[in-house]
């Protein structure tokens, strides 16, 4: 059986975080608060895990699973250059809602899906989550819905869909944004908006000095 933890009381905060904690250590799934939408996740490092968060979005390995991270230190072990677009974008946005994909470190054994060698890295601005990750290290996490249906801001909504395939869900309230991150590309020559959502092409441009058309 699955359980919601209110993280809005602390007692129960702190109960879900450990049983949280110890449901992604065993490879199982749990269900957590972001600033954009609620994820579902598991140990990035957990190959098995990682399939059965496929299996339960009912999505294939075409669309590679994205990976959480509770620090800006993090990202340093898990890509092959930290580049200097890479640094810029997390030191302006980190945490919040930009993903980055960037070629991943070669010594990396994990199956996250299809990705041709890279990794799409974010660190979400919530403290429950940063609270996980910390304890976790880096996570597979994508939105908390069946693939196709629509993503949930609210834990309650997330069980509605997952129901007992999850183990832990951490309620932290509504999300703040209720949209998905934004996506930048940064593997290729140039950089290339994938996704606008939290963040806008403007404020990603001024950032990165370009302008926002160059992002297309």
């Amino acid at each position: 059986m699955s359980r919601i933890y209110d993280c809005q009381d602390p007692a129960t905060r702190a109960l879900g975080l450990r049983a949280a904690t110890d449901a992604v250590r065993s490879g199982r799934l749990v269900v957590l608060p972001t600033d954009t939408l609620y994820g579902l996740g598991c140990d990035a490092f957990d190959n098995h895990a990682v399939a059965s968060l496929l299996q339960t979005k009912h999505r294939g390995p075409d669309m590679p699973v994205p990976v959480l991270v509770g620090s800006w230190d993090t990202i340093q072990g898990l890509v092959h250059t930290y580049s200097d677009q890479a640094r810029t974008l997390v030191e302006a946005f980190w945490p919040g809602g930009l993903s980055i994909v960037v070629p991943q470190a070669p010594s990396l054994t994990w199956n996250l899906g299809d990705t041709r060698g890279t990794v799409m890295l974010r660190m979400p601005l919530h403290p429950v989550a940063i609270e996980l990750l910390r304890e976790t290290g880096p996570m597979a996490v994508s939105s908390a819905n069946i693939s196709g249906s629509t993503p949930p801001t609210t834990a309650i909504a997330a069980k509605q869909q997952l129901g007992n395939a999850v183990n832990v869900y951490l309620d932290g309230g509504e999300c703040a944004v209720g949209k998905p991150s934004s996506i930048v590309d940064l593997s290729g020559e140039h950089p290339k908006l994938l996704r606008e959502g939290a963040i806008t092409a403007a404020e990603i441009a001024e950032v990165l000095g370009v302008e926002p058309e160059s992002l297309r």
